[in-house]
C-alpha cells in the first residue's frame, strides 16, 4: 500500500515538473479593461477561504473570486517581452494596474501557469484612482528558445481571472 501511495505521489510531482517546460497554448486575453455590470454583493461582505487543491481526488480548484464589490482595473499592458535572455537568468517585471471602478480593488491571488514563475502583488485595497503593482519573476533554467507564461490575477473584477502574459527568447549561454 505504501508503495503505491509512493508511486501515486512521485507520478503526481513529475506531471507537475512536465507541464512546467511545456509551452502553454492557452488564449489571450485581449482586453486591457475590465467593466463590471452590475454588482450582486452586499457591502462588508468578507473575502471567502481560499480554494485548496486536491490532487490526489484528481480535482483542481480554481482560486476563489472576492465577495467584495465590483469595481473596474485599466492596466498599463497585460503582455510583456523580455525580448533575448540567457539561459538560467532570473528576470522579472512589474505590471501596473489602476482602479478606474468605484469600489476598492482587491487582488485575492496572482496564481502563475507554471512553477517557473512567481508573483508579488499589491496585498493591502488599491483604492479608486490610485494604482497597484503585481510583478512576476521568471527563472529561465528549465528552458530553451521562445516561451510564453501566463498568470491569473484574481479579483473583485466581473471578468476575473484576468491573465498576464510574458514572451522570452532563452538562448544558451
Amino acid at each position: 500500500m505504501k508503495k503505491t501511495l509512493s508511486i501515486i505521489a512521485l507520478s503526481i510531482i513529475g506531471l507537475g515538473l512536465v507541464s512546467c517546460k511545456k509551452e502553454e497554448n492557452k488564449e489571450l486575453q485581449n482586453s486591457e479593461t475590465i467593466t463590471p455590470d452590475s454588482t450582486n454583493t452586499l457591502p462588508g461582505d468578507s473575502l471567502p477561504p481560499r480554494a485548496q487543491n486536491n490532487p490526489a481526488a484528481g480535482e483542481v480548484a480554481t482560486p476563489a473570486v472576492s465577495n467584495q464589490p465590483l469595481t473596474t482595473v485599466a492596466l498599463s499592458e497585460s503582455n510583456f517581452d523580455f525580448g533575448n535572455i540567457k539561459k538560467g537568468d532570473k528576470v522579472n517585471h512589474v505590471y501596473e494596474i489602476t482602479n478606474t471602478g468605484k469600489n476598492p480593488l482587491i487582488i485575492s491571488e496572482v496564481k502563475p501557469g507554471c512553477g517557473c514563475t512567481a508573483p508579488e502583488f499589491t496585498k493591502d485595497p488599491i483604492l479608486p484612482g490610485k494604482k497597484g503593482k503585481i510583478t512576476l519573476s521568471f527563472d529561465s533554467s528549465s528552458f530553451d528558445g521562445a516561451v510564453q507564461k501566463y498568470a491569473d490575477v484574481f479579483a473583485n473584477v466581473e471578468k476575473a481571472p484576468i491573465k498576464l502574459t510574458f514572451n522570452a527568447n532563452i538562448q544558451a549561454k
